[in-house]
């Protein structure tokens, strides 16, 4: 071999320790992979011969509650969508349905032209069905409220292919309700930029919407009035679990099997030899017939370069956004009321606070103590100041933030900083291209599946509705072909690397 040839990866024969040979080998432990791990052991039975790998020391990735002065707060997600049907059946199959709680009333506010305003009623994702609730929530301006009410009268406006939700929004309903109410709620729900994210991939049914008649406004009223009238109160449209989001992943882990959950088990390298795949970790190789990657798309094109590296080069731009959150533990006697459960702020605004939860007037499980929890968010798509920062600084930065909003200057007892880097994928437009070409190329390299934030749904119940199907095409596979047959015939190459696996 010159130095001009490339280096053979090496084989699984040149291992000297007994790899773990399994089915299915699932990469990374967050809720994605254990969701499509639990679906698996779901439908194969309580055989199943799979096995989670997560780099961490526990497993769940951002799903994490803390204790903040002696109460459970989440640091990561702390809602999930009560509608989706997957989600919905997993908590219900998981035993956890006793646990799911709304939030309290009281709704949310945006902070604008110095002072907070409540959401209008009756919009989604922020394109209202009615002028009037914009003129009393005085989020606008007289002149905002008229030009998103030219609406009404405006002729069609024409659409790309794949257009940006500043293209769907701003020519239609003006810049106001573009900067004060839909720019806010996607940086409190994606970190993301409007006018980079693609409406298809991340706000669908906003497009739908456009798509379906000439007005937004007028389209949103005809989706409102189709919604059938229900006896019974409607159900939050958020719900959260009574003790904290990590109960999913305990429960998961339980389902599961304990021992199937591997942490502090790195992949570092991923590769194909004789028909199966072989995994190498810090203690040892994992031989499976079918692979599940559910990380994050840098890691996930690390781990495929040598293996597809036009895969790699397309996971690569993939780009995600940073975030962090700061949690204040304040003495009850020293805030004023807190009315509502909390607030979003406008990029418009530059401020370094992209949104606020008060935490004890959301959710039941923490109200009515002599505590008040605030937990700040910040980082999004254009503002990533906080990285510069250390956790002193940025305590700082947003205890003047809510001094300034709220008037909020009491000495917090207790802080929680939780950073989050490189956490929120953004689905920018072209997205929809880049999966199309993902899957591929995927398909390309037998018994590989990715799945998780990165693809088709960054919040919760996307990453269960992908992990669903994600088990249960493998199931498909599995069951389509003896998933033996690669491990075996490897064995009869190097009987002395299998003798002795075991789960």
């Amino acid at each position: 071999m010159t130095a001009a040839d490339p280096v053979a990866p090496p084989t699984l024969a040149a291992s000297t320790v007994d790899p773990l040979r399994v089915d299915v080998a699932v990469v990374g432990g967050g809720v994605s992979g254990l969701t499509t791990a639990y679906r698996l052991v779901d439908r194969l039975g309580a055989e199943a011969d799979v096995v989670v790998l997560e780099a961490a020391e526990r497993p769940g990735g951002k799903v994490t509650t803390r204790t903040v002065a002696g109460l459970p707060v989440d640091t990561g997600p702390d809602a999930f969508l009560s509608r989706a049907p997957e989600l919905r059946e997993l908590v219900t199959q998981l035993g956890l349905s006793d646990g799911v709680i709304g939030p309290l009333p009281g709704g949310a506010f945006v902070w604008s032209r110095g002072e907070l305003h409540p959401i209008p009623p009756g919009g989604f994702f922020g394109i209202p069905d009615r002028v009037l609730p914009l003129l009393r929530s005085r989020l606008l301006s007289p002149a905002g409220v008229l030009r998103a009410g030219a609406d009404l009268v405006r002729p069609r406006t024409p659409l790309a292919a794949d257009p940006s939700v500043a293209d769907v929004v701003r020519p239609r309903l003006g810049a106001q309700v573009y900067d004060r109410l839909v720019q806010p709620l996607l940086g409190g729900v994606h970190a993301g930029a409007a006018d980079r994210l693609s409406a298809a991939s991340t706000v669908p049914e906003v497009l739908g919407i456009a798509r379906g008649g000439r007005s937004l406004v007028l389209s949103m009223r005809r989706r409102r009035r189709a919604t059938p009238v229900s006896s019974t109160p409607p159900a939050p449209p958020l719900v959260s679990l009574s003790g904290g989001m990590t109960r999913l992943v305990d429960a998961l882990v339980t389902a599961i099997g304990p021992s199937r959950v591997r942490t502090s088990s790195p992949v570092t390298t991923l590769r194909r030899d004789e028909g199966v795949w072989v995994l190498e970790t810090p203690h040892g190789p994992v031989v499976a017939s079918h692979v599940v990657v559910a990380a994050p798309a840098y890691i996930t094109a690390d781990l495929v370069q040598a293996v597809a590296p036009e895969l790699a080069d397309q996971l690569r731009g993939i780009e995600y956004v940073g975030v962090a959150n700061v949690t204040l533990a304040l003495p009850r006697a020293e805030v004023g009321a807190l009315v509502g459960t909390g607030f979003l702020v406008p990029p418009v605004e530059h401020d370094i606070v992209v949104g606020c939860t008060w935490l004890t007037s959301k959710w039941p499980h923490l109200a009515g103590q002599d505590v008040v929890l605030v937990r700040s968010m910040v980082g999004r798509d254009g503002d990533q100041r906080w990285l510069e920062m250390d956790d002193d600084e940025l305590v700082a930065a947003v205890r003047a933030s809510l001094a300034h909003m709220m008037g909020l200057t009491a000495t917090p007892t207790e802080v929680l900083v939780q950073r989050w880097p490189a956490a929120m994928p953004q689905y920018v437009v072209g997205h929809g291209a880049r999966l199309s070409t993902i899957d591929e190329l995927v398909a390309d390299l037998p018994g590989l599946s990715l799945t998780g934030a990165a693809y088709r749904g960054a919040g919760l119940a996307g990453c269960v509705a992908s992990a669903w199907r994600t088990a249960d095409s493998v199931v498909d596979s599995l069951h389509g072909a003896d998933v033996r047959d690669g491990v075996a015939e490897l064995a009869l190459d190097a009987p002395h690397l299998v003798r002795g696996a075991s789960r």
